[in-house]
């Protein structure tokens, strides 16, 4: 059986908040397949490794690090501007720079809400319209990750849930508004996953999940990489305005009173 149509070899793809966690992983798995990738972070000392790592590694795909700040819009131009004078231009776009934080509802500051707006909802909004160009010149995918909070809320996240929420609702609309331009628009919404962030808020590392159960609670970066990939290949072409949701054992009713 053959398998190409899970490859995305040839491609070049921007993935933002590639410096750690799941975007680190998502640059790694493209580049291992053959895509040239730009990753980027707010500073660049935090991505020129994954660049130089992915560079002096044996992986066909190169990689571009660049400096960019999701809720500056000039600084979205100049990425993609980098992207498409470096590699030639674009075909898959990432958008996984967010950022959130857990309180109460009543001692979320309005700076504290806008922070985590501008990040994940202007910054998604600020590179899919950067892009745009670029992804209808042959067709493109966007894909958008959202979060299960987006999905059904999540105490102690409020502002965090609802710009995911946008994220989905997005996702859907644009799906329909390019997809005679040949552009898939698709999201993953993930659970838990064991990235530096979890562990730091939560005390959750990778290094204590056991995959030998389907009973699964967490998940980790490598398998929100796969569904990336799926998602960005020719594999998933009957898939247009869907989020994808990876979070191991449905939660029940029981589980979100806990």
């Amino acid at each position: 059986m053959s398998t190409d149509q899970f490859s995305v070899d040839g491609d070049v793809a921007i993935i933002t908040g590639s410096s750690s966690g799941i975007g680190k992983s998502i640059a790694e798995r493209f580049a291992d397949d053959g895509v040239d990738v730009v990753v980027c972070s707010r500073e660049q000392g935090n991505v020129d490794p994954v660049a130089e790592t992915i560079n002096e590694s044996d992986s066909p795909g190169r990689a571009l690090a660049v400096e960019c700040d999701v809720t500056d819009r000039e600084a979205v131009d100049a990425l993609v501007e980098a992207t498409v004078e470096e590699f030639g231009g674009l075909d898959i776009l990432v958008n996984n720079a967010g950022a959130s934080f857990m309180a109460q509802f009543d001692d979320i500051s309005p700076n504290g809400w806008k922070t985590i707006m501008d990040i994940n909802v202007n910054g998604t909004y600020h590179c899919t319209h950067a892009a745009a160009e670029h992804l209808k010149d042959g067709g493109g995918s966007v894909i958008n990750l959202a979060s299960v909070a987006g999905q059904r809320g999540s105490p102690l996240m409020s502002p965090y849930g609802a710009a995911k929420a946008a994220v989905i609702n997005l996702t859907t609309t644009l799906a329909y508004e390019w997809a005679d331009d040949d552009v898939r628009v698709n999201a993953i919404a993930p659970g838990f996953v064991a990235t530096p962030g979890v562990e730091s808020q939560m005390g959750v590392s990778a290094d204590n999940i056991d995959r030998e159960e389907v009973a699964r609670r967490i998940g980790t970066v490598e398998e929100i990489a796969d569904v990336t990939q799926f998602l960005a290949s020719p594999a998933s072409s009957y898939l247009v305005g869907e989020t994808i949701t990876a979070q191991g054992v449905p939660q029940i009713e029981e589980d979100l009173d806990v």
